[in-house]
């Protein structure tokens, strides 16, 4: 059983906590958040809080942190576990900027510890079995990618939110949900060239946009168009087209809350194949999947090259926001 930290006790924090309660892989012993508020909602579901980080680095008995904090801190609590020993499971987006994603990468590799990454999404069974058709040739040669995962849960929100300030989340639709689908591109057709990326505000008063699309070119032709909403009730939809067919992944629902996954596929000469996939716990499954890269069963499925390979398309996405130009995606 791996003991682990969770730092940051927001929404997401509390849901780490939650979807940990039963697992036999590791366990929440410590959250972590300066907001008494939070702690207090932490401790009512039973787990001991701190507000500072140091007495999780401090305490022998915890293994690893679990970062749910805000972005702009992500590398530097990083390296401070790193220095510390423990091991690190980091939300997403892992990093703000190229340059403090490499900090991180680094202290970890020099301290051999374990890195983990809050890419749930691959671990969903839907597209768990689309990254296998895709890899086997079912589909024939890979052409395109289509993705859209919006919400409207940020209106809720205060105002004064660090996910809608433009300082802490400066392209508010791709760290909120759009990374996911970014990964989930660059998962399957490897890393893009270049990527242009439009952001505006149209219906909400966000400082950092509602509404988030993209377009990523890869360098064998493949293209991928991935759309992110705030203000959209909840929509998540993933296609993948190829010379021989296609398969779709329409979410029931939120995947904080998964109903299930009804998934179509067409190849050609043939009839569509509609199937449902049950809910699962894809978020509980990475993290367990982290805990076993620390205990030696396994690899953890996400390389550090793809980490960091997300992080600079990412990158190039925010300059692409700014500029409204065609961006590169540069190597570090």
């Amino acid at each position: 059983m791996i003991s682990a930290a969770i730092v940051g006790l927001g929404w997401w924090g509390r849901t780490i906590v939650r979807e940990l309660a039963d697992s036999d892989r590791i366990r929440a012993v410590l959250g972590v958040d300066p907001d008494a508020e939070c702690r207090h909602r932490a401790q009512a579901l039973g787990i001991a809080t701190a507000a500072g980080l140091q007495q999780a680095l401090d305490t022998p008995g915890i293994d690893a942190l679990v970062l749910c904090s805000p972005h702009r801190y992500h590398s530097a609590q990083i390296v401070a576990a790193a220095e510390a020993g423990k091991h690190v499971f980091c939300e997403k987006p892992f990093s703000t900027s190229c340059a403090e994603a490499e900090a991180a990468l680094t202290a970890v590799r020099a301290a051999g510890l374990c890195l983990g990454v809050g890419h749930e999404r691959r671990f969903e069974p839907a597209v768990v079995e689309l990254r296998r058709r895709c890899a086997s040739g079912d589909l024939g040669t890979l052409l395109a990618f289509e993705g859209n995962f919006s919400q409207d849960r940020f209106l809720a929100l205060p105002a004064d939110s660090w996910r809608l300030s433009r300082a802490e989340a400066p392209v508010g639709p791709l760290s909120a949900t759009g990374v996911h689908l970014v990964d989930l591109a660059l998962s399957i057709f490897g890393e893009p060239s270049e990527v242009w990326a439009r952001l505006s505000t149209r219906a909400t008063t966000f400082e950092n946009g509602d509404t988030l699309s993209v377009t990523l070119a890869f360098p064998q032709g493949e293209t991928a168009a991935i759309t992110a909403i705030l203000t959209t009730p909840f929509l998540g939809r993933i296609c993948v087209l190829g010379s021989r067919g296609w398969m779709e992944i329409r979410d029931r629902s939120h995947p904080e809350s998964p109903a299930g996954w009804d998934v179509t596929t067409t190849l050609r000469g043939s009839t569509p194949d509609v199937r449902f996939f049950p809910p699962h716990r894809a978020v509980r499954d990475n993290l367990e999947r982290f805990a076993d890269s620390i205990d030696g069963l396994a690899e953890y499925p996400v390389t550090t090259e793809e980490i960091r390979a997300t992080v600079r398309v990412c990158d190039a996405i925010a300059r692409s926001a700014a500029s409204g130009a065609v961006e590169p995606v540069r190597s570090w």
